[in-house]
């Protein structure tokens, strides 16, 4: 399963770390920080949990995504997107091979645009090194 806060929190087995991350989530919702769930990171969830036939987390994620704000993918986003990613390579820092479509690049450019509308932003992940490279990013349970 996902070890992502998204995979964790639509896995519907009590494991330590699932349960752990429900309720980092739901500390988080209770202190009354609106939680955003990227159009990226449904997708990238979402296509592991059809490839498996994992209807029960797809019915959770679901939920998830009517619950949270959710944020969809943009013609503005990825304009912004293009530019970062050139950036990231021009300086020699990709984030994944060049012929990927990059969702740590199109998450974290979600997170550079709605920073720009000035709000704070963290990325809540379980692997903070490339998202970091373009927002404040930072392991879920230090959040």
């Amino acid at each position: 399963m996902d070890s992502t806060p998204v995979g964790l929190i639509t896995n519907p087995k009590a494991t330590p770390l699932a349960l752990q991350c429900q309720q980092w989530l739901d500390s988080v919702l209770a202190r009354n920080i609106n939680v955003i769930l990227s159009e990226t990171i449904d997708y990238e969830v979402r296509r592991e949990l059809l490839r498996a036939n994992k209807l029960l987390s797809i019915k959770k994620l679901d939920l998830l995504k009517s619950e949270l704000t959710y944020l969809p993918i943009t013609t503005e986003l990825m304009l912004k997107v293009a530019e970062l990613w050139a950036r990231a390579r021009n300086e020699g820092k990709p984030t994944a091979d060049n012929k990927a479509l990059d969702g740590d690049v199109i998450l974290a450019t979600q997170a550079v645009l709605v920073a720009g509308y000035g709000h704070e932003v963290i990325i809540a992940t379980s692997n903070a090194k490339h998202l970091s490279m373009f927002a404040d990013a930072r392991e879920w349970q230090s959040i």
